[in-house]
C-alpha cells in the first residue's frame, strides 16, 4: 500500500483523538484561579496524553517520508495502534478524576505502554517491508535509548504498587518527555552522519 494514504487516514485517528481528549476536560467550577487550579491534575494528564499522541504523529510523518509502501503486517499494526490510541481519552479522564487509584494508574499505565511497543512493532515492520531503502539503512531504529522510558514506566508501577500511588502518572510524564529527547537526538546523529 501506498503511504499517502495511510498517512492520511493515521493523521485522522491522530486529530480526532486529540479533539475528543481536549473535549473531555471540564470547565473550572467558577471563573477563579482557584477553580481553575483546582483541575491541575486534568490538565497535566492531557498534557501526557497530547504529547504521546503528537510523538506518535511526528514520529510516523518523519518516518513515512522516506519510504513510499508498506505491507500487510505493518497496516495490521497499525490497526492495532488505532485501536489502542482510541483508548487514550478514556483513560486520562479516568486517571485525571482518580489519580490516586491503583486501577486508574495502571491502566493508564498499560495504555501507554502498549501504545509505546507498537509503536516500536510498526517502526520496524516499515524497516523490514522497505529492505532496499538507502533513506531507511542510515537510520538506527535499534538503539538502545529508545528502551529507557519502558524502564521508566516500569520504575513508574514499581513506585505506585509500593510507596507512592501516582507514580505511574509521573512516570509516563517522564518517560513521554524522554521519548521526544531521545527521539531527537537520533535523528540528529543520523543526518549529521
Amino acid at each position: 500500500m501506498e503511504t499517502n494514504r495511510f498517512e492520511t487516514f493515521f493523521d485522522a485517528i491522530i486529530a480526532i483523538v486529540i479533539t475528543v481528549l481536549v473535549l473531555k476536560i471540564p470547565q473550572p467550577a467558577s471563573p477563579t484561579l482557584d477553580a481553575f487550579l483546582e483541575l491541575q491534575t486534568m490538565y497535566v494528564a492531557y498534557l501526557i496524553s497530547f504529547l504521546i499522541l503528537y510523538n506518535l504523529w511526528y514520529a510516523n510523518h518523519n518516518l513515512f517520508q522516506l519510504v513510499d509502501t508498506i505491507d500487510n503486517t505493518t497496516l495490521w499494526i497499525y490497526g492495532i495502534m488505532t485501536f489502542v490510541i482510541s483508548l487514550i481519552p478514556y483513560f486520562t479522564i479516568w486517571l485525571a478524576n482518580n489519580v490516586y487509584s491503583q486501577a486508574a494508574e495502571t491502566m493508564f499505565g498499560v495504555i501507554f505502554l502498549v501504545t509505546h511497543i507498537l509503536n516500536t512493532l510498526a517502526t520496524r515492520a516499515v524497516y523490514r517491508s522497505n529492505p532496499y531503502n538507502k533513506n531507511l539503512q542510515k537510520i538506527n531504529h535499534n538503539s538502545y535509548y529508545l528502551n529507557l522510558p519502558v524502564i521508566l514506566i516500569v520504575i513508574g508501577f514499581i513506585l505506585t504498587y509500593t510507596v507512592y500511588r501516582p507514580g505511574i502518572y509521573i512516570a509516563c510524564l517522564g518517560s513521554i518527555v524522554l521519548w521526544i529527547i531521545i527521539g531527537r537526538l537520533i535523528r540528529r546523529d543520523n543526518y549529521e552522519d
